[in-house]
């Protein structure tokens, strides 16, 4: 009978990683703005981009269901961190997009966030940071998952 070692089981592994990475990034934005993971995905998803997108963007974008995306744009929306803007296209359509107080928060949390990234990484030579990032490039290379945000762009999201 064949036994798995779920910590040699890359899936494991990378699940496990996920989350202990999320959990540290999410301390940052928990504590000092009250802010929990998913109102985070949606503020890092429109925060990137120069125009407004859907819901269903964000939630492809973040791999997060598009009821808690909804939620968290609820929360958002109260907070007046986002607002709605009519879709051009399909008047029956709703965009999102950062409110003014929105994109300031968002300015603030970036070197806070990209600073805990690198403590993440510091066990990690500029050598094995570069190897890293290619290997996950790869990983989501044969998974087929979009990897800039030009890419995301011209794809509608992933």
């Amino acid at each position: 009978m064949a036994t798995l070692d779920l910590f040699r089981f890359a899936p494991f592994r990378l699940n496990r990683l996920a989350a202990e990475v999320s959990a540290a990034l999410a301390s940052e934005y928990r504590e000092r703005y009250g802010l929990d993971i998913p109102e985070w995905r949606v503020l890092a998803t429109l925060g990137f981009r120069d125009d407004a997108c859907s819901a269903q963007y964000i939630s492809h974008c973040t791999r997060t269901h598009k009821s808690t995306i909804s939620r968290a744009v609820t929360a958002l929306m109260k907070r007046q961190l986002v607002e709605r803007v009519e879709n051009e296209d399909d008047r029956r359509e709703f965009k999102l997009r950062l409110t003014r107080k929105g994109n300031a928060l968002y300015q603030q949390l970036i070197p806070r966030l990209l600073r805990r990234e690198q403590e993440i990484l510091s066990c990690l030579s500029a050598r094995e940071r570069k190897e890293f990032a290619t290997l996950l490039g790869k990983i989501e290379d044969s998974l087929g998952l979009v990897q800039t945000s030009e890419e995301a762009g011209k794809a509608g999201g992933y």
